[in-house]
C-alpha cells in the first residue's frame, strides 16, 4: 500500500518499508523509494572518478536564511585546492564529501547522502541480496550499537548481544561514524572475516575483539513453537515480505487449537514492512488505528489494522527487549495502548522515524527523515521506545544457564500463577 500521497515524477517509484539487511540489518527503512534515474541504471560513477564542477554561482533557494553566506563554501573549496599538500585534488571527492556533510549537519543518524558507489551498495540491500554477519545495528548515544543479532547467523553464533557498542571495525575507531559507513565496513563477501571491537557495559569494563566470518543471511521471519500447556507461542523475527502469509497460516493453526493464551515474542525483531505490522496488529485490534504519522508537529495520517481480528479476546503477552525496533514497536505499542496485551521484558529500542529514499541523476542518493510514528494514544516511539508493563531484566547468570526468565514470566501471567 502507498504510505505517502503520490508525487508527480518522471521515473518509477515504489512504496516500501523493508528491513535493510546488508549482511547486517540497518534498522528499518520506512518510506518511499523515489525513481532510479537513467544515469544510475546505466552505470555507477565512483566518488573518485574525474568530475567537472558545474553550476558554480547558481542562485541559492529563495527561502535560504539570509545569514548563510554561501560564498564561504567556495572560499574553503579554493583553499583546499590551493593548499592541500597532496595534489592534484579530485573535485568529485570534494563535492560528494560536501553533500555527505550537508546531510550530517542535521545530526540525525537516519538521514544520509550516498555517493554513487555507496548508493549502489545500499540498493543491493533494498533488493534483499546480502551476505554479512546477520545483525541489526543502530545509533545509541551517538555510537554504533547492536540492536539485535538475527537468529542462527554469524553474529548470533559469535555471541553478539543487544546493546553491544561497536567501538571499532578491523581496528578502525567508529567514533563519529554513520550507520551507513558502519554497514559498508562490516558487510563483505561470504567467507571473509571482520573483527569487531565490542564494549558491553553491563558485564565488562573494557572492549574486546570478536572475529566473525561473513556468510549468506537466510531469515525465517515467523514460527510457532509447540507447547503442552495450552499456550500458543509465536516468534516473529522480522516483518518481511513473506511474513504476512506465514503469520496468517499460523493464526489459523493457533485458533484451531483454542489456546488459553498467546505469547507473541518480538524480542530482537528489527521490524520491516509497515503493511505487515498493520496486518499482525489487526489480529488483536481489528480495524482500529495501529499507528499515527506525525510530520513537522502535525498528525499526517492514521493507519488502521488490516488483520481479521481472530485473536480478539484471547489473553496475550508480548515479549520485547532492546532489540525490538520499528515495526515490532508499532505492533507492541498498539496492543499495549488498547489493553489487549501485557508487555513483558525490557525497554524497546526506539526506532520510530520515517525515511524517504531518493535516487539522484548521477547515481547518488539521499535518505531523509521526514516523519515519526506515534502509538494510537500518541506516545512517541522514536529515541524513547516502549516501557513494558512488567520489566524483567535477565542477568548474566540467566544467559549463561540458558534461563529465559522473560518467557517464564509470560507463562505465569497467562497461567494465572503470577504472584500479586
Amino acid at each position: 500500500m502507498p504510505i505517502f500521497p503520490e508525487k508527480k515524477q518522471t521515473t518509477a517509484s515504489k512504496a516500501l518499508i523493508p528491513v535493510l539487511v546488508v549482511g547486517l540489518v540497518i534498522g528499518v527503512f520506512i518510506g518511499r523509494i523515489w525513481g532510479v534515474s537513467a544515469a544510475s541504471q546505466s552505470g555507477v560513477m565512483s566518488a573518485s572518478s574525474t568530475m567537472q564542477v558545474l553550476g558554480i554561482g547558481q542562485s541559492p533557494p529563495q527561502d535560504i536564511a539570509q545569514t548563510v553566506e554561501f560564498k564561504q563554501f567556495w572560499e574553503v573549496w579554493k583553499m583546499l585546492q590551493d593548499k592541500y599538500y597532496r595534489q592534484p585534488i579530485n573535485e568529485g571527492d570534494l563535492f560528494y564529501g560536501a553533500l555527505r556533510g550537508l546531510a550530517a549537519g542535521l545530526h540525525d543518524p537516519y538521514t544520509a547522502f550516498f555517493d554513487p558507489k555507496a548508493a549502489a551498495v545500499f540498493q543491493i540491500a533494498l533488493d534483499g541480496k546480502f551476505t554479512g554477519i546477520g545483525a541489526e545495528i543502530g545509533m545509541k548515544e551517538d555510537r554504533v550499537s547492536v540492536i539485535a543479532p538475527l537468529p542462527d547467523t554469524p553474529a548470533d553464533t559469535a555471541g553478539l548481544k543487544p546493546g553491544d557498542i561497536i567501538v571499532s571495525v578491523d581496528g578502525a575507531d567508529t567514533t563519529g561514524w554513520t550507520i551507513e559507513r558502519a554497514v559498508t565496513k562490516i558487510r563483505g563477501p561470504q567467507g571473509t572475516k571482520v573483527v569487531l571491537g565490542i564494549f558491553r557495559a553491563d558485564t565488562d569494563t573494557s572492549p574486546f575483539d570478536v572475529t566473525i566470518t561473513r556468510d549468506e543471511i537466510k531469515l525465517v521471519s515467523v514460527r510457532s513453537i509447540p507447547r503442552d500447556d495450552g499456550i500458543a507461542q509465536i516468534v516473529l523475527s522480522s516483518f518481511n515480505a513473506d511474513t504476512r502469509d506465514a503469520f496468517d497460516a499460523i493464526v489459523d493453526e493457533t485458533i484451531a487449537k483454542n489456546p488459553k493464551g498467546i505469547i507473541l515474542d518480538l524480542r530482537n525483531d528489527p521490524g520491516g514492512f509497515l503493511d505487515v505490522a498493520q496486518f499482525v496488529a489487526g489480529e488483536w485490534v481489528g480495524d482500529d488505528i495501529v499507528v499515527k504519522e506525525r510530520r513537522q508537529g502535525v498528525i499526517f495520517s492514521e493507519l488502521k489494522g488490516t488483520g481479521h481480528h481472530r485473536f480478539k479476546g484471547i489473553p496475550t503477552v508480548v515479549l520485547v527487549n532492546g532489540g525490538s525496533a520499528s515495526a515490532s514497536e508499532i505492533v507492541a505499542g498498539a496492543l499495549q495502548d488498547y489493553g489487549v496485551a501485557t508487555l513483558v521484558g525490557t525497554q524497546s529500542f526506539g526506532k520510530g522515524s520515517v525515511q524517504d529514499y531518493m535516487n539522484l541523476d548521477d547515481g547518488s542518493a539521499v535518505k531523509i527523515t521526514v516523519a515519526e510514528w506515534l502509538t494510537p494514544k500518541e506516545r512517541v516511539i522514536h529515541e524513547i521506545g516502549l516501557t513494558p508493563d512488567v520489566v524483567i531484566e535477565p542477568t548474566k547468570q540467566d544467559y549463561e544457564k540458558g534461563k529465559d526468565i522473560q518467557l517464564q514470566e509470560a507463562v505465569k501471567i497467562l497461567s494465572g500463577t503470577e504472584k500479586k
